[in-house]
């Protein structure tokens, strides 16, 4: 009878999640029909935890929390369960893939108090996962051609390809985004990583990359547009007004991108972003698009990957972006460093030096101080750096041209 019972219990399902799937409905109705029928909580998350739709009680989140399985951003630890599930709360939390073709779309996140899952659990999960599939790829197919169609168009708005005021409300009220404040661009990219990589495996980084901002996004207010241009996200942020103390979006921005980044858990990738000064209107967003991608640029040349930079912040690395001559750069470089401008461990060590000596506008004393030097061994570093490059503590344009050549440096090698 028990068997029976359970057989039955998976048909209902299995039929309830059908018809929902026949009628259009989406995973939080898939959700909540799995928990009402198994008596558990559920919830649907991206590949790396980032929820989706769930059915579960203020209980059992709390119950999620204190065993750890839940970020500061929210995103639900799901490489901490697994396929097997881990005992909690005299129950036990399990995830479940959601696959279609090979392909990792989703997991299921089920969570029972006080008893493990049967194996007849299991199997009415995994139908429940099956049906989950079908539905996420169908939005998919459809979220895909939507967005390409917005990307195009916020391409060819950021690229000042579309001059009509008319054109461009209508479809942005139509995407649903509102234009009409002031906001900044922010363009952030995926890390490029030395590990070999298929083509496939960087597409779908990406697909999931984007799709984080999406959602963050969505959540963080209405209106904003954010889009995938291929190799990077660019997305609208609104900003205050009244500016606030910082760089204008400081606080969205960090929002935005620590919620995406999360705890680095799950698979996710190491980004970069780049944020530009305010826009007020259209009219400004492809100036602004321009600065943010030399943010983001100019941010990883100097401090690597994984940060974010804000143009306003860039300072004198700003003016040494807008040279549009490289190969006239790196002469500059050659020219006022020489020696030291080398690949070389001799060369860092000095031009460390020599930055420290700057910094502290040639008091030796304290220079060999911040260095752990002995006093004579940083006047002998002194000696040295003015037989190869010249007279620089007592000639003032010259420490100018080298303290430029530094952080040209920085940028261009």
């Amino acid at each position: 009878m028990p068997a029976r019972a359970a057989l039955a219990r998976v048909d209902a399902l299995h039929t309830g999640l059908t018809q929902i799937a026949l009628e259009g409905g989406d995973l939080d109705g898939i959700a909540a029909e799995v928990g009402r029928v198994l008596g558990v909580g559920v919830a649907f998350t991206s590949t790396d935890g980032r929820e989706r739709a769930s059915a579960l009680s203020g209980e059992l989140r709390e119950l999620l929390a204190e065993h750890e399985l839940v970020d500061p951003t929210g995103r639900l630890r799901v490489e901490r369960m697994g396929a097997d599930g881990i005992a909690i709360g005299g129950g036990e939390a399990r995830t479940l893939r959601v696959a279609a073709g090979g392909t990792n779309l989703a997991r299921l996140v089920c969570l029972r108090r006080g008893a493990r899952l049967t194996a007849d659990d299991v199997r009415a999960l995994e139908r429940a996962a099956a049906v989950a599939a079908l539905l996420i790829v169908r939005e998919e197919a459809v979220t895909a051609v939507e967005t390409k169609y917005q990307g195009d168009f916020l391409r060819d708005l950021l690229l000042r390809r579309t001059a009509d005021p008319a054109y461009v409300a209508e479809h942005a009220d139509t995407f649903g985004w509102d234009l009409r404040r002031p906001m900044v661009v922010v363009s952030a990219e995926l890390d490029p990583t030395d590990e070999p990589v298929s083509g496939e495996q960087r597409r779908a980084w990406q697909k999931r990359f984007s799709a984080a901002w999406r959602q963050v996004c969505a959540g963080v207010g209405d209106g904003i547009p954010t889009v995938d241009f291929s190799s990077e996200v660019v997305a609208l942020l609104p900003v205050a007004a009244d500016r606030e103390a910082g760089p204008a979006g400081r606080d969205i921005v960090r929002r935005v991108v620590t919620a995406v980044a999360g705890d680095k858990g799950g698979g996710r990738r190491q980004f970069s972003a780049g944020v530009s000064r305010p826009a007020a209107d259209v009219d400004a967003l492809p100036a602004a698009y321009g600065q943010a991608r030399r943010a983001v640029e100019v941010g990883r040349r100097i401090g690597g990957g994984g940060g974010t930079t804000f143009f306003d912040q860039l300072g004198l690395h700003r003016l040494i972006a807008l040279i549009p001559d490289p190969t006239e750069l790196r002469s500059f470089v050659r020219d006022a460093l020489g020696p030291l401008a080398e690949p070389t461990a001799e060369a860092a060590e000095l031009r460390e030096t020599l930055q420290i000596l700057l910094d502290t506008n040639f008091n030796v004393a304290e220079a060999a101080r911040l260095q752990f030097f002995h006093y004579n061994t940083m006047r002998y570093r002194v000696s040295k750096l003015e037989r190869l490059l010249g007279p620089l503590s007592t000639d003032p344009n010259l420490r100018l041209d080298v303290a430029v050549a530094l952080q040209a440096r920085k940028i261009e090698y």
